[in-house]
């Protein structure tokens, strides 16, 4: 089983439309609404792929209780924690090209909701092959939260993945997480660099084990205890690419939890990526996609790789 946490969980609201007319009314051809968050994506895909996830989080409200109808639904383990405030929305609009995506902050979190839910997911981890934690922090907890979650997988013998950014992604690190998945911009913020192969390097020597780094169209940077790849999708795939970095996650996960070689897992993630571009929402894919980019992903060693060497804190 994998364990899935989303602190701050969304009830997802998709329109889509043609094109999208800025400053002007636009009608809207479909609505749907979903649980959100990227940890719910990312257990959502690792459902469809066949592998037991759970969900676990923070959850309050009219909206949360929305949120663990479609989870129900959806046939999705929910181990949600409720707390008294309400469940942020998200609003992605999305047309044949992109997608905007407009999101809540989240519910205020009191100290006793966050120690509540510190023990309930120790009980979670007595039966976790691997733990993913993603997305932003409600307002209220710990800017390192995600360090304490790390530390207490750890003592379980519970390998993380980290999905975050910012000062929560920068305090989990000295926890030592086995990965972290930040995207271009996210990873340019949290070193202070615009040298893609300098700051996955950064990241390694702050603590995190390896890092993978997504770039859109343009595939992932992975820098590992193996050594460096790139690994790059055969072809553009125009879509909405929303969900797509928590598919990403979904197969480093699984590679996680099965110990698989460091090329076959990042050329799942990207061929998973890629295939929910080509799906109307965050948290599925187009399976025969998927099947098809497998065997076309490119996964190489960069021109240039450079062993990670301490360089301080980014």
């Amino acid at each position: 089983m994998i364990l899935t946490v989303t602190l701050n969980p969304a009830l997802d609201v998709t329109y889509r439309l043609a094109v999208v007319r800025r400053h002007a009314g636009n009608r809207v051809r479909n609505v749907r609404q979903q649980a959100g968050g990227k940890g719910v994506n990312v257990a959502r895909v690792l459902g469809a792929l066949g592998e037991a996830a759970v969900v676990t989080g923070l959850a309050g409200g009219p909206s949360g209780q929305a949120l663990r109808a479609d989870l129900a639904a959806a046939g999705l383990r929910d181990e949600l924690v409720e707390v008294a405030g309400e469940t942020r929305r998200t609003v992605a609009v999305a047309d044949d090209q992109d997608a905007t995506v407009f999101l809540e902050p989240g519910p205020q979190v009191t100290t006793a909701e966050w120690r509540s839910f510190l023990t309930h997911y120790q009980r979670l981890l007595r039966g976790a092959s691997a733990v993913v934690l993603s997305g932003s922090l409600p307002p209220g907890l710990p800017t390192d939260a995600y360090r304490a979650l790390i530390d207490l997988a750890r003592s379980h013998g519970v390998p993380a993945v980290l999905d975050a950014e910012g000062q929560a992604l920068l305090s989990a690190l000295p926890a030592r997480p086995a990965v972290v998945k930040p995207n271009a911009t996210e990873l340019a913020a949290a070193t202070g660099t615009e040298d893609p192969v300098r700051g996955v390097e950064r990241l390694r020597a702050a603590g995190a084990a390896a890092v993978v780094a997504s770039f859109g169209p343009d595939g992932l940077l992975a820098a590992t205890p193996e050594g460096a790849w790139r690994a790059s999708p055969p072809e553009p795939l125009p879509g909405n690419p929303t969900g797509a970095g928590g598919s990403a996650v979904a197969a480093l996960a699984l590679g996680l939890a099965a110990a698989a070689p460091w090329p076959e897992r990042l050329r799942q993630a990207v061929a998973l990526s890629a295939a929910t571009v080509l799906a109307p929402q965050a948290g599925h894919y187009d399976a025969d996609a998927y099947q098809r980019l497998l065997d076309l992903v490119l996964v190489e060693r960069p021109d240039h790789p450079r062993p990670a060497q301490p360089e301080g804190e980014p």
